[in-house]
């Protein structure tokens, strides 16, 4: 299928790098959002997403002529749906975003278009919501126009390399719509394509970030495990893997981002029944926010009137999404509990969080506090020695629900015993 236009609508942390790599590839990329403030700055040629490497290849992009941004969805050889879909009140999928973006295609709708959903969704969503509602057009799908799902599989903080690299999954609802999304995004990607129907790569979606949920609820119930039994989980989990059948993932506060965090629930929505599971892999992670803040809380005894500070809100290291991040989670619960939470969070000091002071400077955000707490992994923050925290915050306790210290290697353990600080950490009750 010959394509030589796209109208890409959403330009998030998906859409946008899509749309520009699109263009950067000699296509002619119409980018859509419906919020005026990221169209104005994609306009004036502001990125308003921190993605390694983004920033360059939006700049070619608009330089080369090929990418234009609007509010409108406009005519094309294909249109693309990256738009978000959250979740509401009792864990349900919130589609009205996916089911507006179809409906702006339905009046540019052309004989020979290809639609293509990106957007995580339930099984069944392709034909069962977006099918319909452009069929409103008149058209009739897999007759007069093809439509696909795709869904990304790229990870925050490499989305650029693996957006190109990474296998991609097609799923048409006939095998022309299929095969006709396969010839489109064959246009940067480099990996494997492999092309099926559209709820199989519904489901093979949901299915990846499910199994790494489950995983980590394990390696968070270990985590308990440990602090009840007087294990370092760390050691532990570093000792299982040996075993060359045995990969347990880390612990921590909780999971979070717009995909692990979120995608096991679609499939509990959808079958309630057979998921029991998934559900309760889905309320371990949920309620290990609530765990840290009990390590805070033997760490601390009283918290109502501390003053902690806490190291990273985003949802994992060395990025600037903060969406369904356990870290503010767990700030939330430490401020009702009547702590006067200080948040250094360097990628995104501009978050607006209720009841919480938010810098980008490590310095402000320890220099008077009773305890210092990390959250995140960031870069900066492993890097971070007692020595130079020692100079910066008069707290003598240090809370890694991370692992931030880098505790398993001797020489950094070491220099942490030494110091000045009393350390806890999330799972480790054997040195505490």
């Amino acid at each position: 299928m010959q394509i030589k236009s796209i109208c890409v609508i959403g330009l998030g942390y998906i859409g946008l790098p899509t749309a520009s790599t699109f263009a950067t590839h000699g296509l002619k990329v119409t980018g859509v959002d419906n919020n005026l403030d990221v169209v104005n700055s994609l306009q004036s040629g502001k990125v308003h997403i921190f993605e390694p490497g983004l920033n360059d290849v939006v700049q070619e992009a608009i330089q080369s002529g090929n990418f234009l941004v609007s509010q409108k969805t406009v005519a094309a050889d294909a249109f693309i749906i990256a738009v978000p879909t959250p979740f509401y009140d009792g864990k349900k999928a919130d589609m009205r975003f996916v089911a507006a973006a179809a409906e702006s295609i339905v009046p540019v709708l052309r004989k020979g278009n290809l639609v293509v959903l990106e957007s995580t969704s339930p099984p069944l969503t392709t034909r069962e919501l977006v099918l319909p509602i452009l069929e409103k057009s008149g058209l009739k799908a897999g007759q007069d126009f093809l439509l696909a799902y795709s869904p990304e599989r790229v990870l925050p903080g490499k989305i650029m390399d693996e957006l190109i690299h990474n296998s991609r999954v097609i799923g048409g609802i006939d095998q022309a719509s299929a095969e006709a999304g396969r010839d489109l995004y064959r246009a940067f990607v480099e990996g494997e394509i492999f092309i099926t129907d559209s709820t199989t790569s519904e489901m093979v979606k949901l299915m990846e970030n499910t199994y790494r949920d489950i995983n980590i609820a394990i390696a968070n119930e270990f985590s308990r495990l440990a602090d009840r039994f007087g294990v370092d989980v760390w050691e532990a989990i570093s000792i299982a893997n040996k075993h060359p059948r045995v990969k347990i993932l880390n612990p921590g506060p909780g999971v979070g981002g717009h995909c692990i965090s979120v995608d096991p629930w679609f499939l509990v929505e959808k079958a309630p029944d057979i998921t029991p599971l998934i559900n309760t892999a889905r309320n371990v992670n949920d309620s290990q926010p609530d765990f840290a803040v009990s390590l805070v809380e033997r760490a601390l005894g009283e918290l109502k009137n501390k003053k902690i500070a806490v190291l990273g809100l985003a949802f994992k290291p060395d990025v600037d999404d903060l969406r369904e991040s356990p870290a503010v989670e767990v700030a939330e619960k430490l401020h009702k509990a009547g702590v006067k939470v200080i948040a250094c969070e360097p990628y995104k000091p501009d978050f607006k969080l209720e009841g919480v002071s938010i810098s980008a400077s490590l310095a402000e955000v320890v220099k008077s506090v009773d305890a210092v707490i990390f959250l995140v992994g960031h870069s900066q923050f492993k890097a971070i020695t007692p020595t130079e925290l020692q100079k910066l915050t008069p707290s003598k306790i240090i809370i890694d629900c991370v692992d931030a210290l880098d505790w398993q290697k001797p020489e950094k353990r070491q220099t942490w015993l030494d110091s000045e600080f009393t350390v806890y950490r999330l799972g480790d009750h054997k040195n505490q």
